[in-house]
């Protein structure tokens, strides 16, 4: 009776990921839905070191559904298409992106990295995707706020 109780418990309780940059748990959220880039940041060892802002018309969105992702970016002073498609999971505060297709710049980075991983820090209405290097230095991140 004990075990039932706290595997109910356990299917009832809050879920959590581990917030890296502050050390604090924090509560999930559901990254299905439709996502616009709000800016992006670059790091200098694992500090905010610039932002980068969306001028000129330049537009990126991403979209996710049932373990599906699709992503697509606009920039005027970029004559290539950019667009992916893929899968994608979360495990823990890692998102993993895999791309079963995209655009031919795209398809170039495709060759040398089967497997996109960030770290993820979100809430209700915003997730962060932070590339971090091989010695678990933030390299950059796409900061996006929820549309739908």
């Amino acid at each position: 009776m004990k075990l039932f109780f706290l595997i109910i418990l356990g299917l009832f309780s809050t879920n959590t990921i581990h917030n890296n940059t502050s050390n604090k748990l924090i509560e999930t959220y559901n990254l299905e839905g439709v996502w616009d880039l709000k800016h992006q940041f670059l790091y200098d060892q694992n500090e905010i070191s610039d932002t980068i802002t969306n001028i000129n018309g330049y537009r990126q969105v991403k979209m996710y559904s049932k373990g599906k992702v699709m992503w697509t970016r606009f920039d005027p002073s970029d004559s290539n298409e950019w667009f992916g498609y893929g899968t994608y999971t979360i495990k823990g505060n890692i998102l993993e992106e895999r791309l079963e297709y995209a655009s031919g710049p795209m398809m170039k980075i495709v060759d040398t990295t089967q497997v996109f991983k960030f770290e993820l820090v979100m809430d209700k209405k915003s997730y962060q995707q932070i590339a971090i290097d091989e010695n678990g230095h933030y390299l950059q991140s796409e900061n996006y706020i929820k549309v739908e």
